[in-house]
């Protein structure tokens, strides 16, 4: 069974290679954009690019570790990235996060229409559940079981929904640090861990091996939205391609506004090292998500 990231020498080459196999992977699963259903598809299609892959990329390092087939796992990827696209989509909405601007051109809701926007993101999400519960992916149904199940507790009201339920209470509320952190484990964080713990699923990894790959993407989410919140503050619209200032502006609790600037960014890192260290237990074939840990808090988009 061939690595395809044998080869690559560096985390950039190895998240180009995770967006060639993401594009290719979802060109195959997305269907053609032709009949009535057209519109829709042609929406799916313009949500799915532009962004940096990193959940495909967690899923893929993560059933690596595990000697996993490339392209059952590919196929997982894509499901999660599926999901990850449906979020965004909805997150946007005018009901929601109410942003124009995604991956530095116009919303899905704003490129097509609200009600395109939310068939899109429907559709993705049960394209994801679609790919996982397909024998495709693992030949093993308790396998295909597993994965769904997983998925759906990530992304559902004790996951990502319900985060995501939090956030926009919290326009409203005073949060304090723990309602922020455990707001963030499940809007960012639960799909992330999902992403993680997918290839040990796949990979039928020991308890030990679970339980590091779930604390390191714990660490890591917590990492990456520490650092969305400082880009919120200072980073530079034209990079992010999203509108900045929104949190401020909506009165929004973050881990900035209660922590301060400074103090979060040593957060940011201190996160970062934590999930590192939580590899240890990993060969050398968890080089690239040790050196994730650094593009997190690094990243300017």
């Amino acid at each position: 069974m061939s690595d395809i990231y044998q080869d690559v020498e560096d985390l950039s080459a190895a998240l180009k290679v995770t967006g060639r196999v993401l594009e290719e992977c979802l060109d195959d699963l997305i269907p053609d954009p032709d009949g009535p259903e057209r519109r829709v598809i042609e929406a799916m299609r313009y949500a799915a690019t532009g962004g940096k892959a990193l959940r495909a990329f967690l899923a893929l390092q993560s059933g690596r570790l595990f000697g996993v087939d490339h392209d059952g796992m590919a196929r997982v990827a894509s499901a999660v990235e599926c999901v990850h696209a449906y979020s965004l989509i909805h997150d946007d909405l005018p009901a929601m996060d109410d942003d124009p601007m995604r991956r530095g051109r116009p919303s899905t809701h704003v490129q097509f229409d609200e009600a395109t926007a939310i068939l899109a993101g429907d559709a993705f999400q049960s394209l994801a559940f679609e790919v996982m519960a397909d024998d495709d992916t693992h030949a093993d149904p308790y396998i295909r079981c597993e994965l769904v199940t997983g998925l759906a507790r990530a992304i559902g009201p004790l996951g990502m929904v319900g985060g995501q339920m939090m956030d926009l209470e919290g326009e409203s509320s005073d949060l304090d640090i723990g309602a922020i952190t455990r707001l963030h484990r499940l809007k960012t964080g639960a799909l992330i861990s999902f992403a993680c713990q997918s290839g040990a699923i796949m990979g039928r990894a020991s308890r030990e091996a679970r339980h590091a790959l779930d604390a390191f993407a714990h660490d890591l989410g917590l990492a990456f939205q520490v650092v969305d919140d400082l880009l919120d503050v200072s980073g530079d619209p034209a990079i992010l391609g999203k509108t900045v200032g929104k949190d401020a502006a909506s009165g929004k609790a973050t881990f900035v506004s209660i922590m301060g600037e400074e103090r979060a960014r040593d957060q940011a890192k201190l996160l970062a090292e934590q999930a590192r260290g939580h590899l240890d237990i990993f060969d050398q074939k968890a080089k690239f998500l040790r050196e994730v840990c650094g593009y997190v808090i690094e990243r300017q988009r």
